[in-house]
């Protein structure tokens, strides 16, 4: 019977857009420890105990926190379900500071990649698709999913992303140069996929080969790294672009909100709020703000 609520609860959450694949793996688990023990119902003693065998807490935050929603939905129905209490505490990680790279580090990178290995596409695949990240901020899972239909004159096509969305995403001139010039080495070494950038096994990238390919880069350029020190990852591009974006903000407060929304529109949030996320305070913002505020303070526009 906590089986077939289970399911329920995933397809009315699935018809909205979410795909809930791990979350809907943990709340079978759930039903099925539940259902051998004789409880057909949410029970906050069951469900504690459930969650309890993941061995960190913040795991078993996560684990309970899919069962409270998951209870939310199931007690509108049918009261006999119980509201487990959040004991473990809040499934939400703090957010790690982001690391923001300069343009001389975004230059050394794409450098680096472009001049190491065997002179094979390799060099070219990886420098097109670190230079591409950099410009556009796109995810890397949208990069590597890119085909040739989806390069068009307006821009690019990205095709049922996150959240189920499909966008569209101008380029700057010099970005479609960089990537026409790329196709005309791309296209003949393997003409039967239609992936724009492949690996030299003559198949579409992993996110595990373009992660292994920036850390060796990163290492080579002499990023610092080490405990308390933001984290240099190929998603760092995305976060810079966010944050370059915001540099460039307008200081009306009307133009930052159109300016706000059409940066989450680009970046493919479904809320403006997860663009916020990405926003980190850089030197050069800071500066800015300070400006102004004393500018303000002095009688001056904001």
């Amino acid at each position: 019977m906590l089986t077939n609520t289970v399911e329920s609860y995933l397809a009315v959450r699935r018809a909205c857009g979410f795909r809930l694949k791990s979350e809907g793996n943990l709340l079978r688990s759930f039903a099925i420890y539940s259902e051998k023990r004789g409880k057909h119902y949410v029970c906050s003693e069951t469900a504690i105990e459930w969650a309890m065998l993941a061995q960190t807490v913040h795991t078993r935050a996560r684990r309970l926190g899919q069962v409270i929603r998951f209870a939310r939905y199931a007690c509108a129905e049918d009261q006999s379900h119980e509201l487990p209490p959040p004991v473990f505490g809040s499934e939400r990680k703090q957010r790690p500071t982001p690391y923001i790279f300069s343009q001389a580090k975004i230059r050394s990178l794409v450098q680096t990649v472009s001049q190491s290995g065997y002179r094979t596409l390799r060099r070219q695949t990886y420098a097109t698709l670190f230079s591409l990240l950099a410009c556009t901020g796109l995810r890397v899972s949208e990069a590597i999913r890119l085909r040739f239909e989806d390069i068009t004159l307006d821009g690019l096509i990205i095709r049922m992303s996150k959240f189920r969305k499909s966008r569209l995403v101008p380029l700057h001139e010099t970005a479609q140069v960089g990537l026409e010039c790329y196709l005309k080495l791309r296209r003949p070494y393997a003409p039967f996929d239609d992936h724009l950038f492949i690996s030299l096994r003559k198949k579409p990238l992993r996110i595990e080969d373009v992660d292994t390919t920036f850390k060796a880069a990163v290492c080579k350029i002499g990023l610092k790294q080490g405990p308390g020190l933001p984290r240099p990852t190929p998603h760092s591009l995305r976060h810079t672009f966010a944050v370059r974006a915001l540099e460039t903000c307008p200081d009306n407060r009307d133009l930052i909100t159109k300016h706000m929304l059409a940066l989450s529109t680009y970046l493919g949030h479904s809320n403006v709020s997860y663009t916020y996320w990405y926003l980190e305070a850089t030197p050069h913002l800071m500066r800015n703000i300070a400006e102004s505020s004393e500018s303000f303070v002095r009688g001056g526009r904001p």
